[in-house]
């Protein structure tokens, strides 16, 4: 029974709309703004870098504090429990309960959970992140990279083939396929790169303008 209700509260958790809530402190609903994503890139794209890096915290946060703390409330402390309840986190973000199963890309709280299992690696990759991020300035391409280059770099921090290695495949499959729209765009060469959006324009006319003008976030 335990196990069942951390398992809820680690997905009620992760379902919080962080960029939504954040939003409305300024009067925007985010769902109507650049890409309409629920994520830090796109509230960056609404409201600006302090926002946007606090929604960020919060995401990596719904994902560390599940794989951290919820298993040392059950009394076990093992890596396949700790997923598992990272798993939930991440699945609410994504599919949230309180905006009609949508959310974001998954990738912060993602980060989150393997914070809390291979820290190193997590740093590693938010390095490839942000390298991408002062070049080229597309996020989701930051993602992808980040995402791709994840398992082995759990492997090169000590690892080593072990249940976590394992456990980032599938993370790294569910972030391309929580990217496929924007793999689409990259495809047609219309993938906008990160910068702020003009006040007031709805979801539909920021996209248009962006892929003309090059000025908007992808989304995170």
């Amino acid at each position: 029974m335990i196990l069942i209700g951390l398992l809820v509260l680690a997905y009620l958790l992760g379902s919080t709309p962080t960029s939504l809530l954040l939003a409305r402190l300024r009067g925007i609903d985010l769902r109507r703004w650049g890409s309409g994503n629920l994520g830090a890139t796109n509230l960056y794209r609404a409201v600006g870098l302090p926002l946007a890096f606090l929604c960020a915290l919060i995401d990596v946060g719904k994902g560390f504090v599940p794989a951290w703390y919820f298993v040392r409330l059950d009394g076990v402390d093992a890596p396949q429990l700790a997923l598992a309840y990272g798993v939930a986190a991440i699945l609410g973000h994504v599919f949230s309960i309180w905006v009609k199963f949508r959310g974001g890309k998954g990738v912060a709280t993602g980060a989150g959970v393997y914070l809390a299992l291979a820290p190193l690696a997590v740093a590693m990759a938010a390095v490839i992140w942000l390298v991408v991020m002062l070049t080229i300035r597309i996020a989701s391409v930051g993602s992808l990279l980040a995402a791709s280059a994840f398992p082995i770099l759990i492997w090169v921090s000590g690892n080593g083939f072990d249940f976590v290695f394992w456990s980032s495949l599938p993370l790294t499959c569910f972030v391309w396929w929580t990217h496929r729209s924007n793999l689409r765009r990259l495809a047609a060469g219309r993938e906008p790169r990160t910068a702020r959006a003009e006040r007031g324009m709805s979801a539909e006319a920021t996209s248009e303008s962006e892929i003309g003008t090059g000025k908007a976030a992808s989304e995170a």
